[in-house]
């Protein structure tokens, strides 16, 4: 009979672990699907515009959705959230430059570094090193090292290795608001990010901003590729380590990988699907093997 009872209880907690992670793989599905798609943008109001669009847009649906003017903040509070949003802004920003001239899988494996390097930072045991050794190994593989035909632009370059920085601060700066209540939180932050981004689209595009067919499909990568994505990390943020968080992201050079062969017809050659391999083999086995998942989890939401 005490079985019995315990059952249902086991299985909301099973469930209510697994919730963080599900949301994490949709942000990432969601996510590289709409970067794919902002790419049909850049002739029209550049990559600028196009980060302009992606964070302008997402602040205002979230803004109204959530209404974050009605949740209470300290001064402590405020200043996380500008910081999360600042570092949100820097970050789309930087990659959307860093495609304009690199390819989207390459892109996103340099930014990856960013999160890698912090996963590494917080490693204690040596299965912990072991998965993100086979991450490393799969993100090295999507580099094309050795292939001379492909002429890769420094500025793109260092455009991604910023965006790594900036996601690696993201990560940190966004646990720092995990308290607040999530929607509005993003919402927040989002805002702050068009504040910062806003400028450069409008000194890069201009009068152009305004087509309404850019601005049709700019609303469209918004709510794809930023609204959707970061409201679901902000509730992944509350239930997974640091470490698992940017150990599990190691998935989304490969997410990215298969919506540019959907979207952009990118084609892999078989060392990509061999790189795509290991490093969901490193996720699945950061999300087995992370502590976190036997403990109790905070409120999702208020």
């Amino acid at each position: 009979m005490s079985q019995a009872s315990a059952s249902p209880s086991s299985s909301a907690t099973g469930l209510r672990a697994v919730i963080p992670y599900v949301c994490l793989l949709g942000a990432m599905v969601s996510l590289c699907a709409g970067t794919s798609f902002a790419k049909q943008l850049f002739p029209i109001v550049g990559a600028q515009g196009t980060s302009a669009y992606r964070v302008g847009f997402s602040a205002l649906l979230l803004c109204l959705v959530w209404r974050p003017w009605r949740m209470p903040m300290t001064r402590s509070d405020l200043m996380a959230v500008v910081t999360y949003g600042a570092v949100m802004g820097c970050m789309n920003l930087c990659f959307y430059m860093a495609i304009r001239t690199i390819p989207l899988g390459l892109a996103i494996a340099i930014e990856f570094t960013g999160p890698l390097s912090l996963a590494m930072l917080h490693a204690r045991k040596p299965l912990h090193f072991l998965w993100i050794g086979v991450a490393a190994l799969g993100l090295g593989l999507l580099l094309p090292l050795g292939d001379a035909s492909l002429n890769l632009d420094p500025a793109g370059v260092a455009y991604a290795a910023a965006a790594a920085v900036c996601w690696a601060l993201y990560i940190v700066a966004g646990q720092r608001t995990g308290h607040l209540h999530g929607g509005r939180s993003v919402a927040l932050g989002m805002l702050t990010a068009a504040i910062v981004v806003a400028p450069f689209g409008l000194v890069s595009a201009g009068a152009a901003l305004l087509n309404p067919s850019a601005m049709a499909l700019g609303l469209v990568v918004a709510v794809v590729s930023s609204a959707a994505p970061y409201s679901l990390e902000m509730v992944a943020l509350r239930g997974i380590s640091k470490r698992s968080f940017g150990v599990m992201l190691s998935l989304e050079p490969a997410v990215g990988a298969l919506a540019g062969l959907v979207v952009l017809g990118e084609h892999l050659m078989a060392r990509q699907w061999l790189a795509i391999a290991l490093v969901i083999t490193a996720s699945i086995g950061t999300v087995m093997t992370d502590p976190a998942r036997g403990q109790a989890q905070a409120p999702l939401h208020d």
